[in-house]
């Protein structure tokens, strides 16, 4: 019960830095210059890397906001904190959410625990390009017990040896250590290098944890491991080039999914690869592609390779007293060998309203596999059923201040039970989840 207070804890330890690091006002902010910049083009530095809209794919991929080298519109304005530091700008994301899930049904559980993140970066102009160095860190470790929280239908990675059914796993403690570098050509075209221990290839869209669309809900998609589950991969390299609207970016990295073990750095070398082709036509739209062939990731099947198909849309808008973020995505994973085929469609989105009311919403139709079946699983993965989840959720915004927001709130979701598994959990079995969000930045 206590391990959900470390959120706190985590947010804690750094306010007083946020505080003193905070103090400097706007305008002696916007004052500052780089060395080489005129002041028209450290006011453009600055809005984009405070978070505020982008007029190009360019500016988008040199804030480098998400995860990896993954791309939202670039009008989305994701919260942070920043100040310059000599000729480094300092940047600061993350938040915190404790959680208290309750489920029905004969499979349902209950658990209180915490999902959170805290992403430093530190950006400067190096030669002709912009180098960027990046960390992701989180104490899900620490703040979910027993190496995983309960997520009726989901499915991937194991807990104490055995397979997690009905669970979500924690993320590491390093959830990201990379470096980036963006070769300026032209004003809008772009060469991208991204190095990373551990990172995120270019295979599927953001990553949930950073998805504007997901911003309150704090449990993983059911389609996760068919869609973006790579976000913390170990060994990751990946190039690009960036031309006006388009984005295109190869990978090479180890395709073993995490162990068990999230406190540590694993290594394995290249053996798996992925590609993506990223379009944003307006400043409001982005759309990519991705395919990647994935080398022994899962620990229950070691001598399955796979092969896996992303393809998502995500949209962005602001108005006066609202905005809204969306995504459609379909992942798709293929065994490689066998005519196993199991897919993933997911419709999400959430609208702030009046800067005090976060609605949203995320539905699911996802096929599962015989590995919800646990102990009495055969030892080939074949799909049983195709699970629909619908959720909905609300949030007020109890405090808005200098180091972020709180947002308090609920969600619930309700499932359709696919035939084959009716027996095991109900037809249409519900979780509710009570949900307090710590948001740091503005």
């Amino acid at each position: 019960m206590y391990r959900p207070l470390l959120s706190l804890f985590f947010i804690a330890l750094i306010s007083p830095y946020l505080h003193a690091q905070m103090n400097m006002s706007q305008d002696s902010k916007m004052s500052m210059q780089m060395p080489g910049q005129n002041d028209k083009s450290m006011d453009t530095n600055m809005e984009m890397n405070m978070g505020g809209p982008t007029a190009t794919l360019s500016e988008n991929i040199l804030r480098h906001t998400a995860s990896g080298t993954d791309v939202e519109p670039n009008s989305t304005t994701p919260p942070m904190f920043m100040e310059m530091h000599r000729n480094w700008m300092l940047m600061l994301h993350g938040q915190a959410s404790i959680v208290e899930q309750q489920q029905t049904g004969p499979r349902g559980s209950d658990k209180l625990f915490s999902v959170n993140w805290l992403m430093p970066m530190a950006q400067r102009d190096f030669g002709k390009g912009e180098l960027t160095l990046r960390a992701m860190l989180s104490l899900e470790p620490a703040t979910i017990s027993g190496r995983f929280y309960p997520e009726l239908f989901q499915q991937g990675e194991t807990a104490f040896g055995k397979p997690i059914v009905d669970g979500q796993h924690p993320h590491n403690l390093f959830m990201e250590l990379a470096a980036l570098y963006d070769y300026k050509l032209s004003s809008q075209t772009l060469l991208n290098l991204y190095l990373a221990p551990v990172g995120d290839p270019a295979l599927g869209p953001v990553a949930f944890p950073h998805r504007a669309s997901a911003g309150d809900n704090p449990l993983a998609p059911l389609g996760h491991h068919l869609e973006d589950s790579t976000h913390i991969a170990w060994e990751v390299v990946t190039t690009g080039v960036t031309i006006h609207m388009l984005h295109l970016e190869g990978s090479a990295f180890h395709g073993r999914e995490p162990d068990e073990n999230r406190w540590h750095i694993e290594v394995g070398g290249f053996d798996s690869w992925s590609g993506r082709m990223t379009v944003t036509p307006t400043r409001d739209w982005s759309a990519q592609y991705s395919i990647g062939h994935l080398h022994s990731p899962e620990q229950l099947h070691p001598e399955e390779d796979v092969l896996r198909q992303t393809a998502s849309i995500a949209y962005h808008h602001a108005w006066q007293a609202a905005t809204f973020d969306g995504l459609a995505l379909w992942g798709r994973n293929h065994t490689v060998g066998t005519p196993t085929n199991w897919n993933g469609y997911l419709l999400e989105g959430q609208a702030l309203v009046q800067n005090h009311h976060a609605i949203w919403t995320r539905i699911e139709n996802v096929d599962r596999t015989t590995d919800l079946l646990g102990a009495s699983a055969p030892a080939e993965e074949t799909v049983i059923g195709r699970v629909q989840a619908y959720t909905g959720g609300y949030a007020y915004r109890i405090h808005h201040g200098s180091w972020g927001t709180a947002d308090l709130g609920a969600q619930g979701t309700f499932y359709d039970t696919p035939t084959a598994l009716r027996q095991l959990y109900g037809d249409h079995p519900v979780g509710v989840a009570a949900v307090l969000k710590f948001q740091l930045g503005k």
